[in-house]
């Protein structure tokens, strides 16, 4: 019968096909696996372990911050958040990466990270500097009188609690200071609508707003200028030119000595026992 001679040509043409088609194979596997190369979870045999990753991370991290490179050294504290998560360098990289924010002037940022800080960890030693950095965050946002002031009144919020929860923290004396500060602007910003109404020849309007003043605030350094203005109206003498004399600074208050190397000096090292 032919069939069993059949059966083994057949066998002898799938074994010819096999052996040519294997060393396709093979470089077909190897294309594929070089192109996947690239990611996190192939390969594996030259990959940084995770702890030696994050703290080589965490220190190229703090040289760019300590030259003042905001932008590198916030890239290196977010590879450790994403990349090592649970690592003991995870909690510093938090902390830094609101700092960085901070320091590039990107304050709603800042304080969302310094507010996320104090939710998860709440009884960390750091907490009484995370607390002030989220009231400068408010206190550095506003800038004029003319403009959006929710922030000085938020930042006296802020300061207010950080001197109930910790009244003798190393920030106390620069919180007090910023909430004067803050109300001093919010009472200029008063003073700046009577003004307003002044020179819109609202002066009814005027009187009130002064009055609220000079009832309200009465140790605020516009006072003096507030109850000329006041005088000047009540007796039916209002300004009509020259306005510009009786307007208040339009500005926040720069409070200079906290940016001093000293208390900067004094947050990092608060920053560095918690580490």
């Amino acid at each position: 019968m032919p069939r069993p001679n059949l059966l083994a040509k057949l066998r002898r043409i799938l074994c010819v096909v096999f052996l040519c088609t294997l060393p396709l194979t093979l470089t077909a596997c190897s294309t594929v696996k070089d192109s996947f190369d690239f990611l996190p979870f192939v390969g594996g045999d030259d990959e940084i372990p995770e702890q030696e990753a994050a703290p080589s991370l965490l220190s190229t991290g703090m040289e760019a911050y300590n030259v003042g490179n905001y932008y590198d050294a916030l890239q290196a504290f977010n590879q450790i958040l994403d990349q090592y998560p649970f690592s003991p360098q995870a909690l510093t990289a938090e902390l830094k990466a609101a700092d960085c924010h901070y320091y590039r002037e990107e304050y709603i940022e800042a304080k969302t990270l310094y507010q996320e800080f104090e939710e998860r960890h709440p009884t960390n030693e750091t907490i009484p500097y995370v607390m002030f950095q989220i009231g400068m965050c408010d206190f550095r946002r506003t800038d004029r009188i003319d403009r959006d002031i929710s922030g000085a009144q938020e930042a006296i919020q802020n300061f207010s609690k950080l001197l109930r929860s910790f009244p003798h923290s190393p920030y106390t004396r620069e919180a007090k200071a910023h909430i004067e500060a803050a109300k001093e602007f919010l009472v200029n910003h008063e003073y700046f609508v009577a003004v307003f109404y002044v020179r819109t020849e609202k002066y009814e309007q005027a009187q009130h707003r002064l009055k609220y003043l000079l009832n309200m605030y009465p140790e605020a350094a516009i006072v003096p200028k507030a109850k000329a203005l006041l005088e000047r109206l009540e007796a039916g003498n209002p300004p009509k030119w020259g306005l510009r004399r009786w307007l208040p600074d339009l500005h926040m208050p720069d409070l200079k000595f906290w940016e001093s190397n000293d208390a900067k000096s004094g947050a990092e090292q608060t920053i560095k026992k918690a580490q």
